[in-house]
């Protein structure tokens, strides 16, 4: 009895010694387990944080929102593209469209500082101007005659219209909250100038868009050109300068502008129109080479001083951005000043050519 006591003794002892080793080995097993699962939670932390700073440095370095601002790029390119692939007519009101909300925007910024432009009548004659030139068979002549006759209608009203709308005036408290000039001294004068400066500047520029390709067996190659060629020199020019930039441009206009975004520009645009002309234009490559590089120089210079000139105007005006609806770009000016440039200047050359 004594022996079989001893036996359930030490029987006893040994299972709990047992189930002590297996408590500490679940134990160290569970604890294994938590600093896995705390070193995974630590690596997924270190890379948000580091997704996070590289996110923080491209948006300082660029000065934009990207992850918006590629966003309304691609919107922007889906819509352009559909628009020319449902038919000429419906790129050209999408030219229309955006050149009434450019004219809107200057009407704002200009208004921040007192200075008064007939906007209903400036989009009236836009658009006029720009259906004209293609739907007439004289396609210049209607150009021509279109600006004329904006001018003329403008410097009329500019001339007698004293009021301004509360539309424009909500627009123009919410625009002076980030301006930093002060208003001038309206007058018939300023006013007039003003008007007709804005005529120049965007209804004539994009009835060149529009003539270059009114009439053209290569409208679509055309409008890629004149769209996206200057697109890419914007695109090139942000990149390089932010990255590579040292040599500043012209640091009283743009500090930001550099020596280096001007060559990423070119070269980018460059690039962009060997694709195009290659693509688009049925061209055998060998018998036209230089011709996708002038026109990606051209446009990264063009493109670049059409930037600075835009810069110029909103320095004066005392904004950063022309308006807002286009999210991580500014207001629609701010994409197109290099387009509207780039324009008369790609159309000049593809009349040279004959195409």
């Amino acid at each position: 009895m004594e022996q079989q006591s001893d036996g359930i003794v030490e029987s006893s002892k040994s299972n709990i010694a047992q189930g002590s080793i297996d408590e500490k080995v679940v134990s160290s097993s569970s604890s294994n387990n938590e600093s896995s699962c705390d070193n995974n939670s630590n690596t997924q932390n270190n890379s948000n944080n580091s997704s996070h700073e590289t996110l923080t440095d491209i948006n300082r370095r660029t000065g934009r929102n990207m992850p918006q601002a590629i966003a309304t790029a691609a919107l922007l390119v889906v819509v352009i593209i559909a628009c020319l692939i449902i038919s000429r007519d419906a790129f050209i009101i999408l030219i229309a469209l955006f050149m009434v909300g450019a004219l809107w925007e200057l009407h704002v910024d200009f208004a921040t500082i007192g200075l008064r432009i007939p906007f209903v009548v400036l989009s009236i004659c836009s658009v006029v101007t720009i259906l004209a030139t293609y739907y007439s068979k004289w396609h210049a002549i209607a150009m021509a005659s279109g600006i004329t006759a904006s001018l003329i209608l403008t410097v009329v009203f500019a001339t007698f219209n004293s009021t301004i709308s509360a539309r424009t005036l909500q627009a123009v408290e919410k625009k002076l909250q980030k301006s930093s000039q002060s208003t001038i001294n309206s007058s018939t004068f300023t006013n007039t100038a003003a008007s007709m400066f804005v005529i120049l500047y965007i209804p004539l520029l994009a009835s060149c868009i529009v003539l270059s390709i009114a009439g053209s067996k290569y409208a679509f190659a055309h409008a890629m050109l004149l769209v996206f060629l200057p697109a890419l020199s914007d695109t090139g020019g942000l990149f390089a300068g932010a990255w590579l930039g040292k040599h500043k441009l012209s640091p009283r206009i743009s500090p930001k502008k550099s020596v280096e975004g001007l060559i990423g520009s070119m070269l980018l645009a460059v690039i962009g129109a060997y694709i195009i002309v290659i693509s688009f234009y049925g061209m055998k490559f060998l018998d036209f080479w230089w011709l996708p590089a002038i026109m990606g120089i051209v446009s990264g210079i063009v493109g670049t001083f059409g930037d600075l000139c835009a810069s110029m105007l909103k320095r004066d005006i005392g904004i950063k951005d022309m308006g807002h609806l286009l999210k991580g770009h500014g207001g629609i000016m701010d994409r197109v000043d290099s387009i509207l440039l780039c324009g008369p200047v790609l159309m000049a050359i593809m009349k040279f050519m004959g195409i």
